[in-house]
């Protein structure tokens, strides 16, 4: 049986048995203050023998006007995030980055559905929030945290001068892939892109869809691919993933007399689903067809060593949380744009000549 709140020994009552005033006893436990070691000491013991286990955390909290909490806003429901390495590696350099905090992550989720008692951004109990990913709900988010009053930063995105972006080189990454494609002597070459707008829209690219995009990293990322294949075509995937992908794929290459010899895709689950379709069909990677990716991670069951775009997602997040520990600080945060790698696998080759 628990004890009640009003059985439980307080800070005074260590302080009494200790022989210190109730100021000493606090310092004791803090280690902030100048208290010899053998006053400590003598305070630890009468914690001990009282069974005190130390000031309560969420009093310390409030009194500080702060929760410990640092919020963490995923584009997609956390069973999904959690199957995607990238998302991985970003809370854990964001984990990194807010050590010197001592604070706690909570992760909340914002894909625009309504409904239940989750908490949310407009309620979470949150000193700060990293918007991780690559969400065309970004704008939506950051509006609900501007008027709490809620310091942001975000991770890849658009965010106006106020809120840092911690973000890659999207546009001259898929410009290096693409290139490379070139080099290999590709011209028929088809995307598969991130989503575009928040209802996730499933299906061709479309000049439509384009103008009203509000995902900065699946435009910039078409944008450079476009810089090398300006009339290339593709499909939109509603999330990243290997089922996306997949649908995605077969679709590009249901018709045999159109059918691509290169396809860019904005991830690398991406880039596993189309080659899944690939296999399907019976086509040999990359014998006839190339695939490129964007991430850089270890897909699991993949029999491929896949060419790809290696970005820092670890470094990204650490950033990230860096960036929070200077906001609560009120030091000003500064935005970092990190570089982007390719690496050349095996599931990139030269096109099949026509007729062999």
């Amino acid at each position: 049986m628990q004890p009640d709140a009003a059985s439980r020994p307080t800070l005074a009552d260590v302080a009494a048995r200790a022989g210190v005033s109730p100021s000493t006893a606090s310092l004791a436990f803090s280690g902030s203050g100048p208290v010899s070691d053998a006053t400590k000491e003598r305070v630890r013991a009468a914690a001990s023998d009282l069974g005190y286990a130390g000031p309560d955390p969420r009093a310390r909290s409030l009194r500080r006007g702060r929760s410990g909490i640092v919020g963490v806003v995923l584009e997609e429901r956390v069973r999904a995030a959690f199957l995607d390495p990238v998302k991985i590696q970003m809370l854990d350099g964001i984990s990194e980055g807010i050590a010197p905090l001592g604070a706690g992550l909570l992760l909340l989720t914002d894909t625009g559905e309504v409904g239940g008692n989750a908490v949310g951004i407009e309620s979470a109990p949150v000193d700060a929030v990293v918007l991780i990913g690559c969400s065309p709900r970004l704008a939506v988010s950051i509006e609900a945290l501007r008027r709490r009053g809620i310091p942001a930063v975000a991770i890849e995105g658009e965010t106006g001068e106020d809120i840092p972006e911690i973000s890659i080189d999207n546009q001259a990454a898929t410009r290096r892939g693409a290139d490379y494609l070139r080099e290999l002597g590709h011209t028929d070459v088809a995307i598969v892109t991130l989503p575009f707008d928040a209802d996730r829209t499933r299906g061709p690219i479309t000049d439509e869809l384009l103008a009203a995009s509000t995902a900065a990293t699946a435009s910039r990322r078409l944008a450079g691919a476009r810089e090398v294949f300006p009339h290339a075509t593709g499909r939109v995937a509603a999330a990243s993933s290997i089922e996306e992908g997949l649908e995605a794929g077969r679709a590009l290459l249901a018709d045999a007399a159109q059918r691509p010899t290169a396809i860019i895709a904005q991830s690398d689950l991406l880039a596993a689903g189309v080659i899944q379709a690939a296999e399907e069909l019976g086509l040999r990677v990359p014998a006839e067809l190339s695939v490129l990716g964007f991430d850089g991670i270890r897909v699991d069951g993949l029999q491929h060593d896949l060419t790809t775009l290696v970005q820092p997602s670890v470094a990204k997040g650490r950033a990230a949380g860096e960036a929070v520990v200077q906001m609560l600080a009120g030091e000003p945060p500064r935005s970092r744009c990190f570089t982007s790698t390719l690496h050349v696998g095996d599931t990139t080759a030269p096109p099949r000549p026509i007729g062999a």
